[in-house]
């Protein structure tokens, strides 16, 4: 099946005297962190995105694209076009619980048994460069330049302040920046996306005299928490967010309707995590007005350093034989750190928390569980949970300058994050590693190209009889053709099966099960080989994705420093009883 459709996409590919002279491509990949599904203009958005919507223009929008519930499974995916599982990312250092450490499939980092991308374009005669945020792991044998990366600057934590060398606080104790494996510095006029793009141009410039193609991987810190901007584009949004989530929910699902990403008159669910927007007080309103503001003016912010990229590419003749892929690592991130005690007392110990400084620097700025709830429009869920306000995200596609490719048109069948590798190497025309690399055994990529997509050969790549199978911290999800069969654990759900078409109910309203009982038990039958085969591990009792956070991030960061601190409130606590104690046997001698 794989062969037939690269075959065929390779005769769309090579059609015509110029496409059969064309050099091999430049790849970029643009990652984004926790945009929502309808983030983009041009998937629904009120967000000021012209230059990402530039490159939906001139490519593909992927309306039924996939990725993982968080960051890291679905960048072990993207990386290597594996399952998360299969790639050690059963689940990320933040939130895996205990009992699932060093578990097969639960390395927390990007394991020995997968090949990514950067490797197998750096043995085909390809410059590889990656900026940004990693969060694949942090020792020397799986920073990015072990992993096939000729040069790299890049983060290797979830996130961190996006104006000054600062870690997330009570998170991690130091934001874990380095360049080609060694510690780096931050300039003084840093700003998260504007210098993942500077450096990036360097890279690509310094390189350019080596007459090969680039692969550049450039993945922002927008829009992770904190959600930061400069001043300017927190000013766009001033006024964008005074009529509430539950009327940009409407918006957003209307405007995605006329532009096509989702059928006309899609229902949608109200959120049980969603307020009434009318029942917080003017102050409360207009706090949360400015956070979605800052939201919105990090991503504009981020959108205007894809334009200067395109800019230059543009410039340097690189633009029309470059491979774009833009895409959102999960959806919108819907952590309050200010909903629990520990979380509050930790923002006011280290962040300027006044609602006239949300975004700004030095502040600790999120949007909440209501304003991700409307981010995901017109779906439910967000961040961490298997229904599809997590796991579907933007995807664009787009080579300006193959003729092959269908520019402007909406790919509407499922997809999956594990496509975009084999889809990336096929354009390039690199094979995949089968079941070995370099005399080693590792595993296979999974995924499909999207070439017969792009290119109008066919309206889907999965059979409809092919299960692909997915889990995260317990949220668990099983996809067949237009149907997925999904479990949430607590917040976001009860742990119960339910079976939706999401084709035609993208938002998952219409449970299934009751109507379809046969399609409903082969697909739990489908999900049960899934876990077994990548050894899929049950939840501990009690288990959620943002108290293990908690705790993982109270063990990293907190504790660490009450230890060293440890000895000095030991001291100051023994001055003052050792000053009794003396003044007792004082009197007593008297």
């Amino acid at each position: 099946m794989k062969r037939v459709a690269f075959l065929l996409c390779s005769i769309a590919l090579a059609s015509g005297a110029a496409a059969a002279e064309r050099k091999r491509p430049n790849i970029v990949i643009l990652l984004a962190d926790d945009w929502g599904f309808s983030d983009v203009g041009s998937f629904g958005g009120e967000i000021r995105t012209p230059h990402i919507d530039g490159l939906a223009k001139a490519g593909v929008r992927f309306s039924n694209f996939h990725v993982a519930g968080s960051c890291s499974p679905t960048r072990a995916m993207l990386q290597t076009g594996v399952s998360n599982h299969r790639a050690g990312l059963g689940n990320m250092p933040e939130t895996i619980p205990p009992e699932h450490v060093g578990k097969p499939g639960y390395d927390t980092v990007l394991n020995d048994r997968v090949i990514t991308l950067a490797s197998l374009f750096r043995d085909h005669g390809y410059r590889t460069y990656l900026t940004g945020k990693w969060h694949l792991g942090r020792m020397p044998g799986n920073m990015p330049t072990a992993r096939g990366y000729d040069h790299a600057f890049s983060l290797a934590d979830a996130g961190a302040d996006n104006f000054e060398q600062r870690p997330i606080e009570g998170l991690y104790e130091t934001a874990d920046w380095t360049e080609d494996g060694k510690p780096a510095t931050l300039p003084n006029d840093y700003y998260s996306s504007r210098f993942v793009v500077d450096k990036m141009i360097d890279y690509i410039e310094r390189g350019r005299s080596a007459g090969k193609p680039f692969f550049a991987s450039i993945n922002f810190l927008a829009n992770h928490i904190p959600v930061q901007a400069p001043d300017a584009y927190i000013a766009r949004y001033r006024a964008a967010y005074d009529g509430g989530w539950t009327a940009i929910r409407a918006a957003r699902r209307d405007r995605a309707a006329a532009l096509g990403i989702v059928p006309a008159g899609t229902p949608m669910v109200t959120m049980g995590s969603t307020r009434d927007w009318q029942a917080l007080p003017p102050d409360g309103r207009a706090a949360q007005a400015r956070a979605m503001a800052a939201y919105g003016g990090m991503a504009e912010a981020a959108d205007a350093q894809i334009g200067r990229l395109v800019a230059h590419l543009r410039a340097s003749g690189d633009y029309a034989n470059t491979v774009f892929v833009f895409l959102s690592d999960n959806g919108a991130e819907p952590t309050d750190p200010m909903a629990t005690f520990l979380g509050r007392l930790n923002s006011r110990l280290h962040y300027d928390l006044k609602p006239a400084s949300q975004g700004r620097p030095g502040s600790f700025t999120a949007i909440g569980p209501s304003w991700a709830s409307a981010a995901a429009a017109p779906l439910r869920g967000y961040k961490f949970s298997a229904a599809e306000g997590g796991l579907r995200v933007p995807l664009i596609v787009a080579w300006p300058g193959n003729p092959a490719f269908r520019a402007g048109t909406i790919a509407s069948r499922f997809t999956y994050v594990t496509d975009i590798a084999p889809t990336l190497l096929a354009a390039a025309g690199v094979a995949g590693p089968d079941d070995s690399y370099r005399g080693r055994q590792v595993e296979p990529m999974t995924g499909e190209s999207l070439l017969p997509l792009l290119t109008g050969q066919a309206d889907s790549v999965h059979p409809d009889d092919r299960p692909i199978g997915y889990e995260l911290s317990g949220n668990a999800a099983i996809f067949r053709g237009d149907y997925k069969l999904v479990k949430n654990l607590p917040p976001t759900g009860t742990g119960a099966w339910h079976l939706y078409d999401i084709l035609h109910d993208p938002g998952e309203t219409r449970d299934l099960a009751g109507t379809m009982p046969a399609l409903f038990a082969t697909m739990q039958a489908d999900y049960a080989a899934f876990a077994a085969r990548d050894g899929v591990l049950p939840m501990p009792a009690g288990y959620t994705a943002e108290r293990q956070i908690n705790a993982n991030g109270f063990n990293r960061s907190v504790r660490p420093k009450l230890l060293r601190a440890l000895p000095w409130l030991l001291g100051l606590i023994a001055l003052p009883v050792g000053w009794v104690l003396w003044r007792r046997r004082r009197r007593a001698r008297l």
